[in-house]
């Protein structure tokens, strides 16, 4: 019989059943079960990535899109997905994608994959849309192929990892915005998600930072009425500083009505605006306001004496005012940013825009 997909790795056999190790749900499945995220099952006593080698959807995308704002800023790049996630958000935007439990897609090898993204002139590759651990494997060998070729590649991603998951990604993976969602309110993640806390996700960002080389941004998508509480916010907050460090990006993102939350308004800026300033009060050196465009919270300023030191507009840099080693023209203060933009982009002047709260 066929079998569409790759037998995965990410598995083990216990008490006679398949246990999925992608990721913290740690599925158990018998002989023809598929796990929640709908694309890893066991089949002739082996798990099943059936997902491996098919593409949903793919675009090319600008890093700040992603959002990824400290790591090679102004570069292309090519974003792709298959079908399935291990959450059930509600609020998804790519709910057609993620919700979708089947086997659907364009057949493509991981040769191929980087062929198409530098025939579109990206500089690397963004495993995005859906949630990419649970297609690792296919991942880890689109990844290897970037590398070698001289792409970088970035995840998207939820967080809710295993430590299997974390050493596989920490051969090819070179970024990764983890995002978490109403604050990372165990009410809300429970009533919202599907899961029963983001403690996994705390301990997968521990682990990438310990044994990886790992990149980190963090998002927390701010919804408003039920996922907008400033105190969990602060409690997040303080544990990204004290674990990962104050020079963490740290991108609140505004909420919009999708899927199964259109009866929701979008986050008011205010409430945004109240993120951003108690970020800051607690020691956080860069943190930003996403989907807002225009907004003054989007530019990156410098810790050391205030200078805006990159000015952005949505997802386009407007003007690059850092030194060669990505210093502070005003006070030299090194800035927490991996590379530079290409000269296209550092060369542009600072266009003028209206930079007035809203």
């Amino acid at each position: 019989m066929w079998v569409p997909g790759k037998v995965a790795e990410l598995w083990l056999e216990e008490a006679g059943r398949i246990k999925c190790t992608a990721c913290a749900r740690y599925c158990r499945l018998s002989e023809g079960q598929v796990g929640l995220c709908g694309i890893r099952g066991a089949h002739g006593g082996k798990l099943y990535l059936y997902v491996y080698g098919r593409i949903i959807a793919s675009h090319v995308d600008p890093i700040e899109k992603k959002p990824v704002t400290h790591f090679m800023p102004g570069t292309k790049i090519f974003s792709i997905a298959t079908t399935g996630c291990n959450w059930l958000c509600q609020y998804c935007q790519n709910f057609d994608i993620s919700q979708r439990r089947k086997v659907e897609g364009i057949a493509v090898t991981p040769e191929q994959v980087v062929e198409h993204a530098q025939r579109y002139g990206s500089h690397g590759i963004a495993y995005t849309y859906n949630e990419p651990t649970i297609f690792m494997e296919f991942a880890r060998d689109v990844g290897v192929e970037a590398r070698k070729r001289g792409l970088f590649n970035i995840f998207v991603t939820n967080g809710y990892w295993t430590p299997e998951s974390v050493t596989m990604a920490g051969g090819f993976l070179d970024a990764a915005t983890v995002d978490f969602k109403g604050n990372g309110e165990r009410n809300f993640v429970r009533r919202y998600i599907g899961i029963p806390d983001v403690e996994p996700v705390f301990q997968t960002l521990l682990e990438m930072k310990d044994r990886t080389r790992i990149h980190i941004e963090i998002t927390d998508l701010v919804v408003p009425e039920i996922g907008d509480d400033l105190n969990a916010a602060r409690r997040l907050v303080r544990w990204v500083h004290d674990n990962l460090g104050p020079d963490t990006p740290i991108h609140f993102l505004r909420f919009h009505p999708d899927y199964k939350l259109m009866h929701l308004p979008w986050t008011p800026v205010e409430t945004l605006e109240a993120h951003w300033k108690m970020a800051k009060e607690e020691g956080m050196n860069y943190v930003y306001i996403g989907n807002v465009p225009g907004h003054p919270y989007e530019h990156t300023y410098c810790p050391g004496c205030g200078y805006v030191v990159v000015k952005r507009l949505g997802f386009d840099i407007m003007g690059w005012r850092l030194n060669e080693d990505n210093r502070c023209p005003k006070c030299g203060h090194k800035i927490a940013i991996i590379g530079k933009p290409p000269k296209s982009v550092a060369k542009r002047r600072f266009i003028p825009v209206n930079w007035q709260l809203r």
